[in-house]
């Protein structure tokens, strides 16, 4: 697409990365936003959900850790078509009801849900302006609302009409129509691949040494930890909490969707303010702190407390856990070495899911041991508080926390 405007082609991958990154947000959430369904079904234990979480981010952080050199390889839309086709075998495993094929639907789900974004971000990269990337970035990150926006109107919906195996079906075949819809696009956007780059061994850990080598992007990987561990005990545990609060898992959903909604526009508000008003660091030392006090906020909630309260928490937390991805994403994409931005984003993630995989496990213990849910969301806000104070701190760089 060499002789197309560059501002057509952004256009046209930024809707293209916008509608993968739905399906692949709806892909690994579903099972999470349906849990309490199958745990019930299967007679589980709810603090399995957390397990299921913690594998599916072990996943993610070694298939981030490891997916620039293939990205650089076989293109960013391979990598993107790659991804929904994992994440659709995920689905399918999951819906036969297996411990065993759930545990395998985390890890292929969480691996596929891991290249996405780096991915995305590869693609971005090369179109995106330097003073518009926070608002692009931003922009696109909303897909990730809009695929739970989707899984929490529609998974309640299946799951009560046709049952969860079902409705893991259908998201997973959705999936996989939507990998073979980007082959039209593969050969211009990942005319950029090199495909004599072969697979290193050293490519596992090139992204992990390129950020902690780097102050700046071993900052950002710092907040990135605490931002994305905070982010998945939401994802996995506020529907479950809203259930077992005496809510209904359709009530439960729809509570959860009208967050998703508040996440969209906030990720594009957040992303405008990072690109032209208020430095990056600010914006993201701002959602931190207002992680903090979301998770406060739930953390002293209780059955007495109306839905309207604990609704409240839940958009508070969409206002700030689930809205800080474009501003980080593209500091980091702006921070990269020139060609290496997948490789970048991917070392940056792999700590967020680290994140992701400590806190879910922390929340899961303390929820076993002690059988109270508004515990695990004061514990996990406490990485964000940290955050937040030394981001907010005078005389730092965009990202530096240390």
């Amino acid at each position: 697409m060499p002789a197309a405007p560059v501002s057509r082609l952004l256009l046209l991958a930024l809707g293209a990365m916008f509608l993968q990154q739905t399906f692949a947000a709806l892909g690994r959430n579903l099972p999470s936003v349906i849990a309490p369904a199958i745990l019930d079904d299967l007679v589980l234990d709810p603090a399995l959900a957390g397990v299921y979480v913690g594998l599916a981010s072990a996943a993610s952080l070694v298939f981030q850790l490891g997916c620039g050199g293939f990205i650089i390889r076989w293109g960013a839309m391979r990598m993107s078509q790659l991804a929904l086709v994992m994440l659709a075998i995920g689905l399918f495993a999951a819906s036969t009801g297996n411990l065993w094929l759930f545990a395998f639907s985390a890890i292929i789900g969480g691996g596929g849900a891991a290249v996405s974004t780096p991915s995305s971000s590869h693609l971005l990269g090369r179109y995106a302006p330097p003073r518009q990337a926070p608002l692009v970035f931003s922009i696109k990150q909303t897909a990730v609302p809009a695929g739970l926006l989707v899984a929490g109107l529609l998974g309640p919906l299946l799951t009560a009409w046709y049952g969860w195996r079902t409705a893991l079906d259908v998201a997973g075949i959705g999936c996989l129509l939507f990998a073979f819809a980007l082959q039209p696009l593969r050969a211009g956007f990942d005319s950029d691949r090199v495909p004599s780059r072969g697979f290193r061994i050293s490519d596992l850990w090139a992204s992990a040494i390129l950020v902690t080598t780097d102050r700046d992007l071993r900052n950002l990987a710092f907040a990135c930890f605490a931002f994305n561990g905070l982010q998945s005990v939401v994802l996995a545990y506020y529907v479950i909490y809203l259930v077992a609060l005496g809510h209904s898992l359709s009530t439960a959903g729809l509570v959860f969707s009208i967050a998703m909604m508040v996440a969209v526009p906030a990720r594009i508000l957040w992303g405008w303010l990072g690109s032209y008003h208020v430095p990056p660091r600010l914006v993201m030392g701002g959602l931190a702190l207002g992680m903090a006090a979301s998770s406060l906020l739930l953390g002293v909630s209780g059955a007495g407390w109306p839905l309207v309260m604990l609704g409240a928490g839940g958009v508070f937390m969409a206002l700030s856990a689930l809205s800080w991805h474009g501003v980080l994403l593209a500091e980091t994409a702006r921070l990269a070495p020139e060609g290496q931005r997948g490789t970048a984003t991917g070392g940056v993630l792999s700590f967020g899911q680290i994140g992701a995989l400590a806190l879910p496990l922390s929340y899961a213990l303390m929820l076993s041991l002690t059988g109270v849910h508004a515990l695990g969301f004061l514990v996990c806000g406490l990485p964000a508080l940290v955050v937040g104070i030394a981001l907010l701190r005078g005389g730092r760089r965009p990202g530096e926390l240390s």
